[in-house]
């Protein structure tokens, strides 16, 4: 009975200091989810194609707390995947993120950190975070981020081969243990004739939010109603 009169008090908190767009979220998904969407922190290495879109989709499922880490700055070249825009060309990446995010609630809490992410500084980055997303173009960064937090109590989502166009339901999600997911066709790697284009990589982007919402709203269990994923287990 008092947890209950605890929750119910938090939502009632929660519900007069909620903006305009949070509580047009709410009215789909309920406070409470809201609640437990909103208790976590999400890392995000990458805001590139999938790191970016996966932010914003993020975001629009009312999650608050984010740390983007990424050193790179935003060139043309990135318009045909990335969430920006063609007069943000030049300046960096996660600040810019930040801002176009804030764009759809503006009261995140986003911490940003310009850096590149190498071997002495891979396992410090996301310490606080409860979970982690892998979201880098080259292989030899993805398996920075996989190799230092696999082993954690954190979720863990990344993302393998999802360049080109074409064949998009290949791209599933896989589990490789309790709390670690991998997202993509484990194939199709960036290359020459292979793009980075727009379609595959927002689709592999929003699965890896979908896995991270869904974690999240069934405390810590993911399938427990999703057909896709019973199926996916099953092949």
């Amino acid at each position: 009975m008092v947890i209950l009169q605890i929750l119910n008090t938090q939502l009632i908190m929660m519900g007069d200091i909620m903006n305009d767009f949070e509580k047009a979220l709410v009215s789909y998904i309920g406070e409470e989810k809201l609640r437990k969407i909103q208790s976590v922190k999400v890392g995000i290495a990458g805001a590139g194609g999938l790191g970016s879109n996966c932010a914003f989709n993020l975001v629009r499922s009312g999650f608050t707390h984010l740390l983007i880490v990424d050193f790179d700055r935003i060139e043309y070249t990135n318009l045909n995947r990335q969430f920006y825009f063609y007069h943000q060309v030049g300046r960096s990446k996660v600040e810019v993120l930040k801002d176009n995010l804030l764009l759809i609630n503006p009261d995140l809490c986003i911490e940003t950190l310009t850096a590149k992410i190498e071997r002495h500084n891979v396992g410090s980055l996301f310490d606080d975070c409860d979970i982690v997303v892998e979201a880098f173009d080259q292989a030899i960064y993805k398996k920075l981020i996989v190799e230092a937090y696999m082993g954690s109590d954190q979720l863990l989502v990344a993302a393998s081969g999802l360049a080109g166009w074409g064949n998009s339901d290949a791209i599933k999600t896989h589990q490789v243990k309790k709390n670690f997911y991998i997202v993509g066709d484990l194939t199709s790697e960036a290359g020459e004739d292979l793009p980075p284009i727009s379609p595959r990589v927002n689709i592999a982007a929003a699965k890896q939010a979908d896995v991270i919402l869904e974690y999240v709203v069934n405390s810590g269990e993911l399938g427990a109603g999703s057909e896709e994923y019973k199926r996916e287990q099953n092949d």
